[in-house]
C-alpha cells in the first residue's frame, strides 16, 4: 500500500511532499542513473509553476547536509606520464570536478570556489604538452571557473550569500591560485590554461 503523502510547505511557499509514495520510492531506488537523469530532465522541463526553484532549493539542502562528508581532497588529482616528465589528470580529478559541478550548478557557487582553487594550486610545478589530455582538461576546468563564478553572482543576486567576508575570501584565493599558476606556466614558457578565469574574476567586483 502506497506510504501517506504529507504536505509541507517550503520557504518560499510551494508544497512539497512529506513523504514519498512507496511505489514511486521504489522506482527511485531501482532505476538506473540515466534513468534517473532523463526523468529529472523531463520533470523540469514540463514547465510546471515552481518546479525548477523547488528542485534546486532541495538540492542545496541535500549539499549543504553532505559538503562536510563528501568535500573533496585535492591530493592525487594529477599524476606524471609515462614520459616521466608531463602531468596527466587522474580519477580524482574526474571526481572533485563533479562536485564542483554540483556546487555551482545548484546555485552554491562561492562554495565551489574553494575547490577550484585547490585544483589551480595543484597544477603550480607540474609541466605538461601543449596538445593532450592534460590541455583539454585544463581547458574545461578554465570554463568550470567561469561558470562558477557566474553562479557566485547569481546568488548575489538571489540574495544567497549571507557571509559576503566568506564570499570575498573565496574569491581572493581563486584570484591568487590563478594568478600564481600564471607566473609559473610563464616561468617554463608553457600555454597559460586560465585565461577565461583570469578575464571572469577582473571584471567583477563583490
Amino acid at each position: 500500500m502506497p506510504a501517506p503523502q504529507i504536505l509541507a510547505h517550503s520557504p518560499d511557499g510551494i508544497k512539497a511532499l512529506g513523504h514519498v509514495n512507496l511505489m514511486v520510492d521504489t522506482l527511485i531506488a531501482n532505476a538506473t542513473i540515466e534513468d534517473l537523469r532523463a526523468i529529472t530532465r523531463n520533470l523540469l522541463a514540463s514547465g510546471s509553476p515552481g518546479l525548477a526553484t523547488a528542485f534546486t532549493d532541495a538540492a542545496r539542502t541535500r549539499l549543504r547536509q553532505t559538503i562536510a562528508k563528501r568535500i573533496a581532497n585535492a591530493n592525487g588529482l594529477f599524476e606524471t606520464d609515462i614520459d616521466g616528465i608531463h602531468a596527466v589528470p587522474t580519477a580524482s580529478l574526474d571526481n572533485i570536478l563533479a562536485r564542483i559541478r554540483s556546487l555551482y550548478g545548484a546555485g552554491m557557487g562561492f562554495a565551489s570556489l574553494g575547490l577550484l582553487a585547490s585544483i589551480v594550486k595543484a597544477t603550480i610545478g607540474l609541466r605538461w604538452e601543449r596538445e593532450g589530455s592534460m590541455a583539454t582538461t585544463l581547458a574545461v576546468i578554465d570554463t568550470d571557473i567561469s561558470q562558477a563564478i557566474q553562479s557566485c553572482k547569481e546568488e548575489l543576486e538571489g540574495g544567497r550569500a549571507n557571509d559576503l567576508t566568506a564570499a570575498r575570501d573565496a574569491v581572493n584565493k581563486l584570484s591568487i591560485s590563478v594568478k600564481e599558476s600564471l607566473a609559473d606556466v610563464k616561468s617554463w614558457d608553457g600555454e597559460f590554461p586560465f585565461e577565461r578565469a583570469v578575464n571572469s574574476i577582473e571584471c567583477w567586483k563583490i
